[in-house]
């Protein structure tokens, strides 16, 4: 669906789903034979693998939840530094009361970009965004990097019908108005971003595994559960 064409959703009360966030995810990924951190370290791998030159020092988990892949993040990665920013103060002190070495978190509002981070990611994030402040949003990951500091903007794909099947499940993704990868690098070009590539990722479920060795050859086409535009400040 068209997101000109798309009703805007009322946006979700996530502090609501703080303490059962963890689970209403794995209730509705439990469909693919897998679990969260399956994904999670899935996402941080796929992106290890796509960036050029050396490790970032310093990354911005942009709707970071509860904080669950800022970890990840900076040992797949080998960050110095992840800081971490949600609009839920729930899930953000739960994400605090966890945090290592290295690890930060602070709402939104709290954190005021600097153009200091290196690299800026974040996950199915941008289908609870109302669709009149995605580019705001898009500004403010911008604005938070460096001058040609990256993106990983992850996001689930519209056109797999598991995904769909998928956040049906998950209470707080009903109602989330998807945006495709070529809506995603239109937003993220009128936000003063260069398109880098883009990649599916995620096709075949647990039981298929075996066929997991052909993921990166079809990253091409638009099969997977989710996909990556990598972007450049």
């Amino acid at each position: 669906m068209s997101e000109v064409a798309a009703k805007d959703s009322q946006p979700v009360d996530f502090d609501a789903f703080a303490d059962g966030y963890d689970a209403a995810l794995d209730l509705g990924i439990s469909l693919s034979g897998e679990n969260k951190s399956y994904f999670a370290r899935g996402r941080v791998e796929w992106l290890r693998r796509c960036l050029p030159g050396a490790p970032p020092k310093r990354v911005l988990d942009y709707g970071c939840g509860t904080g669950s892949t800022s970890p990840l993040l900076q040992s797949v990665l080998g960050a110095d530094s992840v800081i971490g920013v949600d609009i839920s103060r729930e899930e953000i002190a739960l994400a605090r009361r966890r945090a290592g070495r290295g690890l930060s978190f602070a709402t939104i509002d709290e954190f005021k970009p600097q153009a200091d981070v290196d690299l800026a990611y974040c996950n199915g994030v941008f289908h609870h965004v109302p669709l009149d402040q995605r580019a705001r949003a898009i500004g403010y990951i911008r604005d938070s990097l460096r001058p040609g500091g990256l993106f990983a903007f992850w996001e689930n794909n519209p056109w797999n019908p598991a995904t769909r099947l998928v956040m049906s499940r998950i209470p707080f993704d009903r109602d989330a108005i998807l945006i495709s990868a070529r809506e995603a690098c239109r937003l993220a070009r009128a936000g003063g971003f260069e398109i880098l590539g883009t990649q599916f990722a995620f096709v075949f479920p647990k039981m298929l595994r075996s066929l997991r060795r052909l993921e990166a050859p079809l990253s091409g086409f638009p099969l997977g559960a989710q996909y990556q535009v990598l972007c450049r400040k």
